[in-house]
């Protein structure tokens, strides 16, 4: 009897650790995410190479805008050809000739601004995938943080149910419970030890895509719990005029729907010749009759734009490429106000469901198992009772962490469509360095 109360007693100390175990452990904020996420722009490789795109690209400019090199040709010209002899013939010389290939005006122009507008599309594209890995990056850390919780949770059970297994084994031994009972409870932690193996196979996976990110070795992670979830009073009217405001990718597609204008500017130039200008000097033999003098040459060829099919089939081209690129713009301002009210249904779907959680059904869940713990210790209530007051408990602990995972996940996604900070520092972008800015006044509370 001595042995069963201490067991009893136990059990009731764990239950109660159960219960407070939201109000006990004080809230942290995620001290290591901005460094987290400082490190990931500093060092991930594919936004590296999305900067190097972008400055490859920037030099195109400067060589589509400029003329072609002119061309510089000598030649042995009109020499007999029995006996090659330079005195004999009056049109025999040496001549050197010099040409040079000038586009119709505007050519050179559209060409370079095309360039231009397409350097634009990658830098835009470059500066939005900060915003991107960002999310990434703080998306991965709270999937995690949700892995690390829910195993703390199921070891935390399987300790109690440890301690049930062996009441239930008391208890059968005097006589009092079934040994039922016992496989129940043993069934239960086998259950438990399976969901344990699980939870570790995917929070190792998630760090690895988390060291990927950051470009490290492989490592491991240790987010601190709990996690205090934020608030935010920007309003979802806000997050969808900043989405389509200050979205990078915004000046990316108004730079697509620029070139393809350029496109078909010149197109339309397409039919309009090209200009060589040349001109020649030719030296002559001192020995001819009218003693060598030399020939000056000098004249003017263009390029006859006849074949009109082809030209007609390039404007077509650049009409239905700004077409697309206009549709590519709507398509994505849509794309992005769908997202932004995804996630804002989202984050207000979560908050209300983790404060649901912690006020309300973990207390109330917790307080039903300890008054089914009791009623069996007495014979009140069977087994089974006893065994789902647990797993009640078990199952509202491992949902209030998901559900507080998917309110900070639904922040970062809010975060990388609107660019407005909600979680730690916001990104800073620039050419030279991207990082994380140092004021630390800019946290949004």
């Amino acid at each position: 009897m001595v042995r069963t109360s201490q067991l009893l007693k136990r059990i009731l100390t764990t239950g109660v650790l159960l219960s407070g175990l939201l109000s006990l452990v004080p809230p942290l904020y995620a001290t290591g995410l901005d460094e987290l996420v400082q490190e990931a722009l500093s060092n991930n490789p594919d936004l590296a190479e999305m900067k190097s795109r972008w400055e490859q690209s920037s030099y195109k400019a400067p060589q589509v805008g400029s003329l072609n090199d002119p061309i510089f040709s000598f030649a042995f010209s009109n020499y007999p050809n029995d006996d090659f002899s330079s005195d004999t013939a009056p049109m025999t010389g040496n001549e050197v000739k010099l040409s040079q290939m000038f586009p119709f005006p505007g050519k050179l122009e559209n060409r370079s601004a095309l360039a231009r507008e397409q350097a634009k599309w990658f830098e835009a594209a470059y500066y939005d995938s900060h915003y991107q890995l960002a999310r990434k990056v703080k998306d991965a850390w709270y999937r995690l943080y949700y892995k690390q919780m829910a195993i703390g949770v199921v070891e935390r059970n399987m300790k109690l149910v440890d301690d049930i297994i062996r009441l239930t084994e008391v208890r059968y031994e005097t006589g009092d419970g079934l040994q039922q009972d016992v496989l129940k409870a043993q069934v239960k932690r086998s259950s438990l030890m399976d969901q344990l193996i699980s939870l570790q196979q995917q929070k190792s996976v998630v760090e690895f895509e988390l060291n990927r990110l950051l470009n490290r070795p492989a490592g491991t992670f240790v987010v601190p719990g709990n996690l205090e979830l934020p608030r935010t009073a920007v309003t979802l009217d806000e997050f969808q005029r900043a989405g389509l405001e200050k979205r990078p990718m915004n000046a990316a597609y108004q730079a697509l729907v620029k070139r393809y204008r350029f496109q078909k500017k010149l197109a339309d130039l397409d039919d309009y010749p090209d200009v060589t200008l040349w001109g020649s000097w030719r030296f002559r033999d001192d020995n001819l009759p009218d003693e060598g003098t030399d020939f000056v040459s000098a004249g003017v060829s263009f390029n006859l734009p006849i074949y009109r099919e082809k030209r007609r089939a390039a404007v077509a081209e650049a009409d239905a490429s700004l077409r697309m690129a206009e549709y590519q713009t709507m398509g994505f301002r849509n794309s992005v106000s769908e997202s932004i009210q995804k996630a804002y249904a989202r984050m207000e779907e979560t908050l209300e469901q983790s404060e649901l959680y912690s006020e309300g059904i973990i207390p109330q869940t917790s307080q039903s198992f300890q008054s089914a713990l009791g009623a069996y210790q007495v014979g009140k209530v069977a087994f089974i009772s006893l065994l789902d007051a647990l797993l009640t408990t078990f199952k509202a602990e491992m949902d209030y962490y998901r559900v507080s995972s998917e309110y900070l996940r639904s922040l970062a996604w809010l975060e990388a469509e609107s660019t407005l900070p909600l979680i730690g520092l916001p990104v800073v972008i620039d050419q030279d360095h991207a990082g994380y800015k140092e004021n630390l006044d800019q946290r949004t509370p």
